[in-house]
């Protein structure tokens, strides 16, 4: 399971990636049409991918000790959203053997 969850989050930092630096070579991130940031659906999914965010960052919160390392990884996980959460997905991955539990991943250490 390490290892396919490795390769998950490989993939998703990998196209987060590509698909950002893509859009930004296609207009900035402030030219967004009124017409869209301003569409309900548009509203609604900003509100839905930032609640996954905090949700996430709750559990990271918990592996966390330090309240820096909190605060970093908020802002983070706030400004690159899935970018920051593959990275501190693939740095936890990547800190246990291949052979590791899920639990060895999910629990805080003692």
């Amino acid at each position: 399971m390490i290892w396919f969850l490795r390769v998950f989050f490989i993939i998703v930092l990998v196209s987060m990636l590509g698909v950002t630096s893509w859009a930004s070579t296609q207009c900035a991130l402030w030219a967004i049409p009124g017409s869209v940031g301003g569409h309900p659906w548009f509203i609604a999914t900003l509100f839905d991918t930032y609640w996954a965010f905090l949700t996430f960052y709750c559990w990271l919160a918990y592996k966390e000790r330090s309240w820096l390392a909190r605060l970093g990884w908020l802002v983070g996980v706030l400004l690159l959203g899935n970018i920051a959460m593959a990275v501190y997905m693939l740095i936890q991955l990547f800190r246990v053997p291949a052979t590791a539990r899920m639990e060895d991943i999910l629990l805080r250490k003692a």
